[in-house]
């Protein structure tokens, strides 16, 4: 396609919430206590090429919050991880030793899966 053709294809007539939309469609995250939230804690290698990653989903907190603890929990580990849909993923198999440092913070988590 010519250059004339994406601009027209992109230009935008009319917009009611602003520059980014999304900020309008967004919905609020309930910020649950660690102790009101019931964290699952699996190993899991589907769809990661014979990798080992684990799993740990069921938060109730805002990105920010998810973040640091992302952070702390890679260090822990000494391994990287990834924040993916409100969901850690840490590379390789650490499901006791994070199942201990979530104790530590106050969740209620229990290892999942076989």
């Amino acid at each position: 396609m010519s250059e004339d053709k994406l601009k027209s294809q992109n230009r935008i007539v009319y917009r009611e919430f602003g520059n980014d939309p999304s900020e309008a469609l967004e919905r609020p995250v309930p910020e649950l206590p660690p102790n009101q939230q019931n964290i699952r804690i699996q190993a899991t290698r589907a769809g990661r090429k014979g990798k080992t990653v684990t799993l740990i989903s069921g938060f109730k907190n805002k990105q920010e919050n998810l973040i640091n603890l992302l952070k702390q929990l890679k260090t822990q580990c000494g391994t990287g991880g990834t924040l993916k849909e409100n969901e850690i993923e840490i590379q390789g198999d650490h499901k006791q030793k994070i199942l201990e440092i979530l104790l530590k913070l106050g969740y209620k988590a229990k290892i999942s899966g076989v």
